[in-house]
């Protein structure tokens, strides 16, 4: 019988850093033909466009082989998946030949238990396996003591989120998280000082159940190795016991539906100095919590793209601008009642 595909679970809080994680995979897959699932959150799939234009795909994208699955030049293939989990990974599993191992980024909502768990399916189990699961931290955050930017607008948008079935105050999703994990990268290490570093690790240290190797990473560091974040061969699913979960014994659970995500198009070009200060004024303005998207700059061959967690932003130059390509601005803003049209004019101003 031919070996199991392993899967490779990345989770963590929104802004955590686990979409650029992904992508320093595929850019050093070292010939690995590396299947992504990502679970996004709003109508415009910027984490899955952001996956598909890494560097080493920055050619045409390969023929789309399902609705949701695109093939990347290098061997690679990119989806996006809402409530589709199930038929997609039988649709990865009629290429499976063609497939070396799986990564799926979770909702940075998500609870990684309820995941692992679907991998005991027979139809599934008997062709994949959870090779193990890295929990991405962010260290700011953390040492503020707020685990993300805006503790209570991320709560508000976990009961928002209709992939999630379950109702978790934030503190308990990130001990759920952390309690999975096969390895916990202590991200943006860079915006801290080694003193809060040291608490962040004993913070999270004290929320492992047992002993996992804890790496710290900061933006201007050499990416992680691909041996490091792949092939634990833990099998995860057959060992949930020693990843306790505060939700083990619960099952359904409602959901505030006052939280949704709008997205604006313009063809336009914009200063990144004063798009910034256009944003951080949206988010003084309305409850946004999330901000991503890509950017015309005037004079720029470059695709800006623009991330922002909170009051926090932060940009960086993808790729070039295709030739065919229309320069347009896309930016996709996830929170609670938003006003699209006074988004849209404040950008416009």
């Amino acid at each position: 019988m031919a070996a199991k595909i392993p899967v490779t679970i990345i989770t963590g809080f929104l802004g955590s850093g686990k979409t650029s994680l992904i992508r320093n995979i595929l850019q050093n897959n070292q010939g690995r033909r590396i299947a992504v699932l990502v679970n996004e959150f709003g109508e415009l799939g910027i984490d899955g466009e952001l996956l598909k234009a890494c560097q080493v795909c920055d050619e045409e994208d390969g023929p789309i082989v399902a609705s949701n699955i695109v093939e990347l030049t290098n061997g690679c293939l990119c989806c996006t998946v809402q409530e589709e989990f199930y038929p997609v990974m039988q649709q990865l599993l009629e290429r499976r030949d063609q497939i070396d191992c799986i990564l799926i980024e979770t909702s940075g909502l998500a609870l990684p238990k309820p995941l692992i768990k679907a991998f005991k399916w027979q139809d599934i189990r008997h062709a994949l396996t959870v090779d193990g699961v890295v929990t991405e931290v962010d260290c700011e955050a953390v040492s503020t003591g707020t685990l993300a930017q805006d503790l209570a607008a991320l709560e508000a948008q976990r009961k928002a989120d209709p992939n999630l079935d379950h109702e978790t105050p934030l503190q308990e999703l990130f001990e759920d998280q952390l309690a999975c994990a096969d390895l916990v990268v202590l991200n943006k290490s860079d915006l801290v000082t080694e003193e809060e570093l040291q608490q962040v690790q004993a913070l999270v240290q004290a929320e492992l159940p047992r002993a996992v190797k804890m790496v710290v990473h900061g933006r201007n560091d050499e990416d992680l190795p691909n041996d490091l974040l792949l092939g634990f061969n833990a099998a995860v699913e057959d060992n949930l016991a020693d990843r306790p979960s505060h939700h083990d014994a619960e099952e359904d659970h409602d959901h505030d539906e006052e939280i949704d995500s709008t997205h604006i198009v313009l063809d336009a070009s914009f200063d990144p100095v004063f798009l910034r200060e256009r944003l951080e004024t949206i988010v003084l303005e309305q409850e946004v919590y999330r901000v991503k998207g890509f950017v015309s700059v005037p004079d720029k061959a470059m695709r800006l793209v623009v991330q922002g967690v909170g009051s926090r932003f932060e940009d960086f130059y993808d790729r070039s601008w295709k030739p065919e390509e229309p320069r347009l601005t896309k930016l996709v803003f996830i929170g609670k009642h938003l006003n699209r049209s006074q988004i849209e004019n404040t950008l416009k101003a």
